[in-house]
């Protein structure tokens, strides 16, 4: 069955893009909107997927990433393929979707069979973790070691004074041979008897520490035997994914990765913009332009937002991407233009030691991979001797404001320290999208790197960095909120994902291109700062008024 669907909104005077979108920085073409607001209307009123992403609903189920392609066919006929990401409910197959590229849950699979049996070994090991005879183990052994301890610590403290004794009466300056020899017998003696109190104290307890040990090598083994087939399961699927590209060449995901030195992360080819170009790809339609939408409630960790735009991420798609997009005619890639080309860097503030600065948005703190201009390169042209100690602390390149800049190495060490120490006191102005309804508050979110879509940070309570932030409105006018915030620690992307995460303030800021909506600029500004000078050790304070 085709999975070509005619636009209901009548589109004939709609200009077709000249190139096909750039996947992972875009502004949705009017088409793909078109089509996006279609394939919505039919999820809030269609029964297909049996899902409610959340919405409005008090379950645990959240959303889910929707794309949409606008192609066309041999017929010349403009029309659009939907897709979602990953599966809905453990099925893969739905009418108004594009198919997956391997369908892993089909009955004929291997996967499930496999599946199955990587479910019984976490069983086994579920089990054995829980085990009675363990747990009662565990704590034995607990309570010995904390025995052992307790004497070690005891007689080590009467071996140190007996020590301390010996040091004093062989200070004294008449000591007789006798009375030496007996000294170093009695330092042998000390040394032999806790040696042999440690061995006496692990021969008592070896039994229950070696039955314990043979449970933890039995959970260590499975929990490795379950490692091993996890990773044999993932590149046996790997290999069932091939990818086409408009030339119709054909490349495996592994290979895809391989190539790169990379490694595919679980889930990877499930995506939505591989599947709809699939689909393209081997029934003849040319694409046009793709757009990507979430649709329902946000997860936990990642930041998402009802009916968003989102671009293609960075860890799973763009190698795939970068593959199936090859031969076609792509708009400009706009990270790697140099927007602040013609924007200069105003000096506030120079001494012998320090620069305070106002860097303009878009400006790099440092240089990038690709973009070279930065407050760094700038600097070190103007100031080349102080080139290894100038830069202090960072500002997100979309953020505008104030900078501390060191020009001596005594410099850079003082002013660090008290980033480290957190005494040097910070505040942005930021414009949120948004009405904040309290007036004042606190945000305690640990932060770290999305693994899977670089550069962005999520949310994350096992491994993630503390981040702490005080805020308190300005003003509201207009349904947005003028806001101040003091950063307590210095994460990266801290501010822009505590405004925007749903456990934070829930509204991202103005402009956020990564973790709300695209405007003229991020409206995210540093204000303020107050430090201790390295030479004076007075306090000195710097105050900004932002541009927005």
């Amino acid at each position: 069955m085709s999975k070509f669907i005619n636009f209901k909104t009548n589109i004939n005077k709609i200009e077709l893009p000249k190139k096909f979108t750039f996947p992972f920085y875009y502004e949705p073409h009017h088409l793909t909107e078109i089509a996006s607001e279609e394939l919505q209307e039919y999820l809030k009123t269609s029964n297909e997927l049996n899902h409610s992403f959340g919405i409005e609903t008090n379950n645990h189920e959240i959303g889910k990433m929707f794309g949409v392609l606008v192609v066309k066919n041999l017929k010349n006929e403009i029309g659009y393929l939907s897709a979602y990401s990953g599966n809905i409910k453990n099925q893969h197959l739905f009418k108004k979707f594009v198919p997956p590229i391997y369908d892993i849950l089909s009955k004929d699979s291997f996967f499930i069979k496999d599946n199955h049996k990587l479910k019984d070994l976490s069983i086994e090991i579920e089990n054995l973790d829980n085990n009675s005879d363990y747990l009662a183990l565990k704590n034995i052994v607990k309570n010995n070691n904390l025995e052992v301890q307790k004497i070690i610590e005891i007689e080590e403290k009467k071996l140190k004074k007996r020590k301390q004794l010996r040091k004093e009466k062989k200070q004294k300056s008449a000591l007789s041979k006798s009375l030496k020899n007996q000294l170093a017998q009695e330092s042998l003696h000390d040394n032999f008897y806790f040696k042999e109190l440690v061995c006496y104290y692990q021969d008592k307890f070896s039994k229950q520490q070696e039955e314990l040990n043979t449970f933890k090598n039995k959970i260590r083994i499975l929990k490795q035997l379950r490692k091993e087939k996890s990773n044999k399961l993932h590149q046996k699927i790997f290999d069932q994914y091939h990818f086409l590209n408009i030339k119709k060449k054909d490349k495996s995901l592994n290979n895809i990765f391989n190539d790169l030195n990379l490694q595919a992360p679980a889930g990877t080819g499930d995506c939505a913009a591989p599947k709809l170009l699939q689909y393209a790809f081997l029934n003849d339609l040319k694409p046009i332009a793709l757009a990507e939408f979430w649709w329902g409630k946000a997860g936990n960790s990642k930041i998402r937002k009802h009916k968003n735009y989102y671009p293609s991420c960075s860890g799973k798609c763009k190698p795939i991407l970068s593959h199936m997009l090859d031969g076609m005619e792509l708009d400009k890639n706009p990270l790697i233009e140099n927007l602040a080309e013609k924007k200069l860097i105003e000096i506030l503030f120079e001494d012998e030691c320090l620069l305070v600065i106002n860097k303009p948005n878009e400006l790099l703190s440092v240089p990038g991979k690709v973009i070279k201009d930065s407050v760094y390169t700038r600097l070190k042209a103007k100031y080349p001797l102080a080139a290894d100690y100038l830069i202090v602390h960072r500002l997100d390149m979309s953020t505008s404001g104030i900078m501390l800049i060191a020009k001596t190495k005594k410099a850079n060490q003082f002013l660090q320290k008290q980033f480290i120490d957190k005494t040097i006191q910070k505040k942005y102005i930021a414009i949120l999208d948004g009405v904040i309804q309290e007036n004042k508050g606190e945000i305690n979110l640990p932060l770290r790197v999305d693994l899977e879509d670089r550069p962005k940070q999520l949310v994350c309570y096992e491994h993630g960095k503390h981040a702490k932030t005080k805020w308190k409105v300005l003003t509201q006018k207009n349904n947005q909120t003028r806001i101040e915030f003091t950063p307590i620690t210095g994460r990266t992307h801290q501010l822009r994902v505590h405004s925007a995460h749903k456990l934070g303030l829930n509204t991202a800021i103005v402009g956020d291109d990564l973790y709300g909506k695209k405007a003229n600029r991020l409206h995210l500004h540093a204000a303020y700062i107050k430090f201790i000078h390295p030479l004076s050790k007075k306090n000195m304070e710097f105050s900004l008024k932002d541009t927005f």
